[in-house]
């Protein structure tokens, strides 16, 4: 694998680290703001519209740059976001700032994923946006806690301060190490990156992504109640667990990365069946504390088996112009975030117990199991002679064309 590949990472790793850590600098950011709690939980919100909003509009505006540049800019902007955040004189401010600093995350990571993909042979595709999504899934493992810890004992600001820096060591390995003979070309054109996503099959695979993902929010967003209420442990040891999902996840990612590039729909649907029955199982095992901890890591393989398939199946389907299609990827998993979420808590709210999220997440997995089997279905209809429409095969110079057929 080459070595550009860990620029990628580190930019993903400074990303994951402040998406997430500012879950766990609630009380602190509260206090000092003076403002309620639910009311710096907005900041969680502002960064989430941030991605769901940068996503699609920063791919689209920059499809005439080379991709080289794009990924080098939006982590200047992502620095920017965090340090404003860190500087920033009330909570009006910082809400702005953290709305700026989820702008690029879902653009970096599709755009990422597309000039990872560029660089490896053809078998090794989804390998390299595995070891791209490493920089995410170890963030949770060591950024997270560590940029806690930085912000309750220097204070939160600190924190910001500290993961700019890290966004700053990002591009310079990004300007050292990404080649600009795999990344220096422009893209595809704001027409073919748009006429990619009217194939139907682009649209079957972003909604297998936003129903997986809901599946792992729609608990993951109530794990903590789950370990406290029903499998007993003290709120203190939440964090260690926690950190346990994130060695799973990165489990999960590295495998999947691995098998995909020997069955890119047969991992698909192996993660999926397997994040159904862990989540079906969640209420047997939150019944002690050492098979809780066990289905903490157990959650954490399942749902990230797919991140990469996932990834890698919408960039296929969209070759025509997959830069868009990979940064609405990006879009997606951040509504299964908002979505899972809120289906998890319906299943809280109508009394059916501290674990119905994880069972309202396993019937989540089941649906995204249905669309990518429909996915499959169209795949072999427009396989059959005769069905599959051809708009162009050869892109001559100065002339548009379209291949929807993926």
């Amino acid at each position: 694998m080459p070595l550009a590949l860990l620029a990628l990472a580190v930019g993903a790793f400074g990303i994951g680290t402040t998406e997430f850590v500012i879950m766990g600098l609630l009380p602190e950011v509260a206090d000092d703001l003076h403002v309620t709690i639910p009311t710096a939980g907005h900041l969680v919100s502002a960064y989430a519209l941030g991605v769901v909003i940068g996503a699609p509009l920063l791919a689209a505006v920059t499809t005439r740059l080379s991709r080289r540049t794009v990924l080098i800019g939006l982590m200047a902007l992502f620095v920017a976001g965090n340090a404003l955040s860190a500087f920033a004189p009330g909570y009006d401010s910082l809400l702005a700032a953290r709305f700026l600093s989820g702008l690029p995350h879902g653009a970096f990571f599709g755009m990422g994923a597309v000039v990872a993909t560029t660089m490896v042979a053809p078998e090794r595709k989804a390998r390299s946006v595995s070891l791209m999504f490493l920089g995410l899934t170890v963030a949770n493992v060591v950024g997270v806690p560590a940029a806690t810890l930085m912000g309750q004992h220097l204070g939160w600001r600190a924190t910001f301060l500290g993961v700019s820096a890290i966004g700053l060591v990002a591009i310079a390995s990004l300007a050292l190490l990404i080649p600009h003979d795999h990344a220096h070309a422009p893209q595809a054109g704001l027409r073919r990156e748009l006429a990619a996503l009217r194939s139907l099959p682009v649209w079957l695979a972003l909604g297998t992504t936003v129903a997986g993902f809901g599946a792992l929010f729609s608990a993951y967003s109530y794990i903590t109640p789950m370990l406290t209420d029903a499998a007993g442990f003290a709120d203190g040891s939440v964090t260690l667990l926690l950190a346990l999902f994130g060695v799973g996840a990165t489990v999960g990612n590295l495998v999947g990365g691995r098998l995909a590039d020997h069955s890119l729909r047969g991992t698909l649907f192996g993660g999926l069946t397997f994040l159904a029955a862990v989540l079906a199982l969640f209420p047997l095992l939150m019944s002690t504390e050492w098979t809780a901890a066990l289905a903490v890591v157990l959650l954490g393989v399942a749902a990230f088996v797919t991140g990469s398939p996932l990834q890698l199946m919408v960039m296929e389907k969209a070759s025509a112009g997959p830069s868009l299609a990979s940064s609405a990827n990006q879009a997606a998993f951040n509504l299964a975030n908002a979505g899972g979420a809120w289906i998890g808590g319906l299943a809280l709210a109508a009394g059916f117990g501290a674990t119905s999220p994880a069972l309202a997440g396993a019937l989540l997995a089941l649906l995204g199991l249905g669309v990518a089997a429909t996915a499959a279905t169209v795949d072999r209809r427009r396989s059959v002679p005769g069905r599959e429409r051809v708009i162009a095969t050869h892109v001559p110079h100065g002339t548009e064309a379209e291949a929807l057929t993926r």
